[in-house]
């Protein structure tokens, strides 16, 4: 999987930032963790894994990698975030590159195992990139005000005789993947209070992804589906769907969205430059800007705090972070 997840020079240019996670595997046998993996400490009580004690283990690398979550096409977002690449290597005073990443599992194992830096990480995976890869979240996009978030809504098509949730029972309904907040583990634990419960109720098909949940319900393949509303708003804005071919018949309270984490071990002047380049950054005029529309800024945020909701959620559906389960 590693392989495939990155090309082979930055693989070469890496292993020494790769040496210190395979380290700390045995230097952390006795501390204080909470739900982290055993690789990493958590003294501070914060929830996240903190920095290794010993300098030595502190990652300084040349090359930045930085990947985007996998929710949609990944080709699509090489472009996209090149603004923002440019800014950030102009600040860091490093080579960034931006990397494709196929799957969540990928993802998150790519920065355990030393090989990411600086990530995008969807709302659902988010915990498990904080427990088992040793993510750091510290921003958001956000507008001006500082304000940010998505919703689960549920979509059906729009000649469907689907009207209100109670007309799901019996029907075939897309979940996007088993870790994605708002395409599975928010349904099952909003929807029993609603009167409805997946896979009782309704058939549960896993689509792979929003994108493919959302095109799924305009073909008919599927008679509806939960989806986080800011990626169908982004594909409504490129056109892959016509906005009247379907209807929401549910919407939820707003969610965090997509976090953005430094790996924990990473030299903290390093660190300090990262999220310069985060919080300085400019979305208008781009087309990063332009693709998350009413976007204007990163927000700082703390995994401790916005995250309680998602992980409410997730222990509602008994989930726990396990590599096993991300897969």
């Amino acid at each position: 999987m590693m392989i495939k997840l990155l090309p082979k020079r930055p693989l070469a240019l890496l292993t020494a930032c790769t040496l210190p996670l395979l380290f700390s595997l045995t230097a952390n046998a006795d501390c204080e963790r909470g739900d982290l993996d055993e690789m990493f400490c958590d003294e501070n009580g914060d929830m996240v894994a903190d920095r290794p004690a010993d300098e030595s283990q502190w990652a300084n690398p040349d090359t930045l990698i930085f990947a985007y979550t996998p929710v949609e096409d990944p080709a699509i977002y090489s472009d996209i975030w090149q603004p923002f690449i440019d800014h950030l290597s102009e600040v860091t005073g490093r080579d960034v590159r931006f990397f494709a990443v196929q799957s969540n599992a990928a993802q998150v194992e790519a920065m355990r195992s030393g090989r990411l830096h600086i990530a995008g990480f969807s709302t659902g995976p988010t915990p498990f990139a904080v427990n088992l890869a040793g993510a750091v979240p510290f921003a958001l996009m956000g507008s001006d005000d500082g304000q940010f978030g998505y919703t689960l809504q549920i979509f059906t098509h729009a000649d469907s005789n689907i009207h209100e949730l109670e007309d799901l029972k019996g029907k075939r309904v897309a979940h996007t993947s088993p870790t994605s907040n708002s395409g599975n583990l928010a349904p099952r634990a909003l929807l029993p209070e609603l009167g409805i419960v997946p896979d009782e109720d309704y058939e549960v098909v896993y689509s792979g992804s929003h994108d493919q949940s959302m095109l799924g319900v305009v073909a008919r393949d599927y008679d509806a589906a939960p989806v986080a509303s800011e990626v169908v708003e982004r594909m409504a804005a490129r056109g892959l769907y016509d906005e009247d071919d379907v209807r929401v018949i549910y919407e939820s309270d707003r969610f965090p969205t997509t976090s953005y984490n430094y790996a924990y071990n990473l030299h903290p002047d390093l660190v300090e430059k990262i999220e310069e380049a985060f919080f300085t950054f400019d979305f208008r005029g781009t087309e990063l800007g332009e693709e998350f529309e009413g976007v204007e800024k990163f927000i700082p945020i703390n995994y401790q705090d916005n995250w309680q909701v998602i992980r409410t959620i997730q222990a509602a559906n008994g989930v726990t972070y396990t590599r096993e389960n991300l897969e």
